[in-house]
């Protein structure tokens, strides 16, 4: 018997969180709620779904799981509401606004028995995972240095937090991932132009016997989103977009073979495999929280 899934909220991501139930027959797509409602109903009638603007009405529709694609500042009072009545919750990264909604958030899915996964994309784009095998083969030895760029131009529908919460985050999920442990420090310039919160940045993480720099900043014309590893015995560079990696050293070049797929796909997939087999999310509450916890004190704010 198939899943029966709700998506609050319709937008850019939203819109493809309900494209992707509706792609896998596996999954039952039941309704879509949006506070723009004829967005919702255009959206709705693409996928053969009902449309709401209420959250609540998804709880008669009898929904077992829900994405939650809404903007930052509404995640904890839309999520610990289906919390509360067992429904598991998949939320667009980050978790929450404050790190203290976040940890409300964790504790009310562990005290519920429910599944509470955050979405940071990239952890599952083939490329980072392939870069993650890469690190653990040890083929470019130690790692001493993992350096990101995450920038392009300003996005106008981001206005409750600034790019270090919003974007940055990405970054720092994978630099964890990839070092497979947390920064002892962290550092940062931060800036604000024309956003009311930053709109560039330049990150510091202190790894103990590695650092990653982390460069975001929403004045580049055009989009990049790359990552450069660099061990003892190699150094290679990913391309988040084009899904790639090229790996040098001191007598060869190699480009793996990845085998490209939708990242979204995958983190789905992954969040319905965790409620049916009752297993943890690889990108469970917990660490979207300490993602969170990483970006706020690179702000100054623990």
């Amino acid at each position: 018997m198939g899943i029966r899934i709700g998506v609050v909220g319709v937008g850019n991501m939203g819109q493809h969180h309900a494209r992707v139930y509706s792609e896998i027959s596996d999954y039952e797509l039941v309704d879509l709620v949006d506070l723009d409602l004829a967005l919702a109903e255009s959206v709705a009638e693409r996928h053969g779904t009902k449309a709401f603007t209420n959250h609540k009405d998804l709880m008669r529709e009898g929904v077992d799981a829900v994405s939650i694609a809404v903007p930052t500042s509404c995640h904890y009072e839309i999520a610990s509401f289906f919390l509360e009545n067992g429904i598991h919750c998949l939320i667009e990264k980050p978790i929450a606004k404050t790190l203290d909604e976040g940890r409300r958030l964790v504790k009310l899915a562990e005290e519920k028995g429910v599944k509470l996964m955050v979405g940071p994309i990239e952890r599952y784009n083939p490329a980072v995972r392939k870069m993650k095998e890469i690190v653990v083969k040890g083929l470019l030895g130690k790692i001493l240095i993992i350096s990101t760029r995450r920038v392009g131009p300003f996005p106008h529908k981001v206005a409750d937090v600034g790019m270090v919460v919003d974007l940055a985050t990405h970054d720092i999920d994978v630099v964890r991932y990839l070092y497979g442990k947390e920064p002892s420090k962290s550092y940062s310039k931060v800036g604000s132009i024309k956003h009311p919160f930053e709109d560039h940045a330049l990150i510091l993480l202190d790894f103990g016997d590695g650092a990653a720099s982390i460069e975001v900043n929403w004045f580049t014309p055009h989009k990049v989103r790359t990552a450069v590893v660099t061990g003892t015995d190699g150094i290679a560079y990913m391309d988040y977009i084009k899904q790639s990696i090229v790996i040098y050293n001191s007598e060869w070049m190699m480009e793996p073979k990845i085998e490209n797929f939708e990242p979204l796909k995958a983190e789905i997939a992954h969040f319905i495999s965790c409620i049916r087999e009752d297993k943890e999310p690889l990108t469970s509450g917990e660490e979207g929280l300490r993602t969170l916890e990483v970006a706020y004190r690179c702000l100054g704010r623990d």
